[in-house]
């Protein structure tokens, strides 16, 4: 499902700044305009994900008509020269695949016989690397 939300960029010395004023204020920036539309597409998403699986509801999205680039520009002590508002989407499921969610390879070496235990035990040798690095990371 495509989630659409506006932001407002604001050019600034060294690039540009990203603000989402439906969505707390989040932020971001990019040193290009590309760059940080790329940056607002990442961080949109980021933010939806952690919403959905906190198990909370996206905020409604304003029309792009409605957002007031100078009234948010006043609430940030921004300079609207070269500043826009610019519809921002993604579709969170389909970003958090590849971005959130992918598995990556990773080759190690054990012990012959600790391979063959493992085996004999029918253990789920990533299941179990997960797990073990979970609570390291924990600790």
């Amino acid at each position: 499902m495509l989630s659409i939300y506006p932001a407002c960029f604001f050019k600034e010395e060294n690039g540009y700044s990203v603000v989402f004023p439906d969505l707390n204020w989040l932020a971001t920036c990019g040193e290009t305009e590309n760059e940080a539309m790329s940056m607002a597409v990442d961080c949109l998403a980021g933010y939806l994900y952690t919403l959905k699986n906190d198990g909370e509801q996206f905020p409604a999205a304003s029309a792009m008509k409605d957002v007031s680039l100078e009234k948010v520009a006043k609430e940030l002590d921004a300079d609207t020269t070269n500043a826009f508002v610019s519809m921002v989407s993604v579709d969170v499921a389909e970003y958090a695949k590849t971005h959130f969610e992918k598995s990556v390879r990773k080759t190690l070496t054990i012990p012959a016989w600790l391979n063959i235990a493992a085996q004999q035990k029918n253990i789920n040798f990533s299941q179990t690397l997960q797990e073990a690095l979970l609570a390291k990371i924990k600790a």
